[in-house]
């Protein structure tokens, strides 16, 4: 039995594979690179990363920021490690433009000439909608996320003593869960760009998606309270309208 050739101008599986292995390592390079930078402002990005949590701390307590030292360790290696997580995930972010063309790349070769051209366009948003979700999980998402969970903390008449490990949990995982979140426009652009899904076919089936963003909102968002789940859901429904706008934009337009 013999194997059929590949086509000219196609690639192969195992060449998709070496594709997918040389951008895999591509991606850690550069995000090797970054933590070398990250790594040196480890404590400017420590004091950066508790910033909105001290803020809120500060208006449910009525203490000045200053005078607020809610964070602790027991374990002689915690600051050292949460340091280093930190710097990670920050330079993951920093190289998100870089990490997002690595991506573009892989696929490249499945798309037609004309559709290849958009490489800028596909870096620049894909990077700006996921800074953008980054920046609103640190301004908007983390001011509601403390004012809800310190309120509660102050009504209980509760002293703060936190594990630095356990805020950073919390920390990243709201940032890089927004900005996913963020990326649902790119996603709807390239699914009707693909003729998978069209923008009749989303407003036609919206409440089966609101049904999907609300069991996400509830396993995937942080601070496993009711309130959260809402919070997020409302920011996915929003960014789930602005996707049906992108999508019927990006349709194919069938000749008359």
């Amino acid at each position: 039995m013999t194997i059929p050739a590949t086509p000219p101008g196609k690639m192969s599986f195992w060449e998709h594979l070496q594709e997918l292995r040389v951008r895999i390592v591509r991606s850690l390079l550069i995000v090797a690179v970054g933590f070398a930078v990250t790594y040196a402002f480890r404590f400017k990005l420590w004091t950066w990363a508790q910033k909105p949590f001290l803020e809120a701390m500060a208006r449910q307590t009525g203490k000045p920021i200053a005078t607020l030292d809610p964070f602790a360790f027991t374990d002689l290696t915690e600051p050292f490690f949460s340091m280093m997580r930190l710097s990670l995930w920050s330079a993951a972010v920093l190289c998100a433009p870089f990490l997002f063309y690595q991506l573009w790349a892989f696929i490249r070769p499945g798309l037609l000439p004309k559709e290849r051209r958009l490489v800028i366009p596909f870096v620049f948003v894909t990077s700006g909608c996921f800074l953008a979700g980054a920046a609103f999980a640190y301004t908007q998402a983390f001011k509601f996320l403390g004012d809800i969970l310190f309120q509660e903390a102050a009504s209980a008449g509760l002293r703060a003593n936190l594990h630095a490990s356990d805020y950073l949990d919390l920390f990243i995982s709201t940032t890089l869960i927004t900005g996913v979140m963020f990326e649902l426009p790119v996603l709807f652009f390239f699914l009707a760009k693909f003729r998978i899904v069209t923008s009749r076919l989303m407003l036609k089936y919206w409440r089966h998606a609101t049904l999907a963003i609300l069991i996400f909102s509830a396993f995937f968002t942080p601070g496993d309270v009711v309130v959260t789940t809402i919070f997020f859901s409302v920011v996915l429904l929003g960014l789930y309208a602005i996707s049906v706008g992108v999508a019927w934009l990006a349709e194919p337009r069938q000749p008359r």
